[in-house]
């Protein structure tokens, strides 16, 4: 198949200009002016803006309670053409084993590409000694959880330094889910025992300390092991800053954030008639000056990224409904991948937060380069995939759960309005989507191996570090 798009605007994470695109085999061949190649279909994209597909590296598909692969249809009229999923680990399986299951999950389903970040949740010698193959079947990157003490979840400061001393040797970028568990833990039952059960007293039981105090170990452990840390979904000021200060003293320490923790604050949390629940995620929303924070973070290059961190619980609503009389058994999660473009263009570029440039980097390109998957994703140049979107910038709509794919009953950004839309989205040069409609073939994702010593090792030779 070969295309030839047209006359539009190409805006990628350091310029903008008007070219045309020819690709051919999924891979985009040529760009420049006035192209005139022999093709089976041209796409006229004038007046409008020509983005790489997003990547959304922080997604829950078909685990922790999660809808499936076949709902990635959702991630696809969004404008996400990439998404990286958190393969979880039972005990008893090896590492590697894990991720080959959920990978099984994907196959013939997902609608888009898709790649995975590992997960230790059963830390013994045998896991760790996985750590060195992970390169081997494309997985570049891994989690601990700090947070969910008594659970499987949860890993103590010396299962996160061991995996830190060898995952640097090997290239593996460590990621962690920065909460203080004991701080959590008597906080929650706490409140239990004082008869505070409604959804609100899940963000009380998981004050901002709790994040910053386990932010600020993380970063102790990394620099321990002079090892390069990414702390996933940051939703407070203070754990920003003191990531933004490590960074500052030439230490490889990155973040990202996601689109609820820019949008949401807590008074969602406190909505009438247990709707708070529907709001629900670790960690939870915060008051609104962390969200303005969080911008300027955003903004400046201290926060590196924007997922989604997409988890649409099996059940919704229903599902949360479990935690009545209970915050803490609300499922955790909220659906978010298709809305990600929505919001971060709406409430960032449309309101003079970030630019244009800004944009393609916190939704493509960035999220590509962290995982390891860049340039094949997250740019629009020559060799690199024909991951495509065609955005009309004029559009104006309102965000409906009615209108979304994520296959649940609700939204938690029912009502928005917003501006712009994917109205052409290509996949390896295929058009999958368009105008809010799924028009692609679903199981057409493949896996894409991630490779390891992506952007948080290049920092070592950017900033030529000396030995701390």
């Amino acid at each position: 198949m070969k295309t030839l798009i047209k006359n539009g605007k190409i805006i990628t994470s350091v310029n903008e200009y008007i070219a045309d695109i020819y690709i051919e085999d999924g891979i985009i061949k040529e760009i420049g002016k006035d192209l005139s190649n022999t093709v089976d279909e041209i796409v006229d994209a004038t007046g409008k803006y020509i983005f790489p597909g997003g990547v959304d590296e922080h997604v829950h598909y078909g685990s922790f309670g999660s809808k499936l692969f076949n709902t990635t249809d959702a991630a696809a009229v969004g404008g996400t053409t990439t998404i990286v999923d958190f393969a979880p680990q039972d005990k008893d399986v090896p590492l590697i084993e894990a991720i080959k299951k959920q990978a099984s999950k994907a196959e013939n389903q997902a609608c888009v590409d898709y790649a995975f970040h590992g997960i230790i949740m059963d830390p013994k010698d045998s896991v760790f000694e996985e750590i060195p193959k992970l390169p081997e079947i494309g997985v570049a990157s891994l989690k601990l959880f700090m947070a969910y003490k008594g659970t499987s979840f949860y890993s103590d400061d010396e299962s996160i330094l061991k995996a830190m001393n060898i995952a640097k040797k090997h290239g593996i970028t460590m990621m962690v889910h920065a909460e203080n568990a004991d701080i959590i833990n008597v906080l929650q039952k706490k409140y239990l025992e004082e008869g505070c059960t409604d959804p609100v007293y899940h963000y009380y039981s998981r004050p901002p300390i709790a994040e910053q105090e386990a932010t600020e170990r993380a970063i102790s452990l990394a620099k321990s092991a002079d090892c390069p840390l990414y702390v996933v979904h940051v939703s407070i000021k203070e754990a920003m800053e003191s990531i933004r200060k490590a960074n500052q003293e030439g230490w490889p320490i990155f973040a990202e954030t996601c689109t609820h923790y820019l949008t949401l604050n807590t008074d969602y949390l406190a909505k009438p008639n247990f709707e708070g629940a529907k709001y629900v995620c670790a960690p939870p929303l915060r008051p609104q000056m962390h969200l303005d924070a969080l911008w300027e973070g955003v903004q400046k290059g201290w926060i590196q990224a924007v997922g989604s961190d997409h988890c649409a619980v099996d059940g919704g609503f229903e599902a949360k409904k479990r935690g009545i009389g209970d915050f803490t058994k609300i499922p955790n999660g909220c659906p978010g991948v298709q809305d990600r473009l929505a919001l971060l263009w709406t409430k960032g570029v449309c309101e003079g937060k970030i630019t244009r440039q800004k944009f393609v980097e916190l939704f493509a390109t960035q999220p590509a380069k962290v995982v390891g998957l860049y340039p094949q994703k997250g740019d629009i140049a020559i060799g690199s995939d024909a991951d495509i979107l065609i955005f009309d910038p004029e559009y104006k709509g309102v965000i409906r759960n009615v209108d979304s794919l994520h296959d649940t009953d609700y939204s938690p950004f029912e009502g928005f309005e917003f501006r712009g839309l994917a109205e052409k989205v290509f996949l390896r040069g295929e058009l999958i989507a368009e105008k809010g409609k799924f028009v692609g073939k679903r199981g057409k994702g493949k896996w894409q191996k991630c490779k390891p010593y992506a952007l948080c090792y290049d920092y070592y030779k950017e900033k030529a570090l000396p030995k701390h």
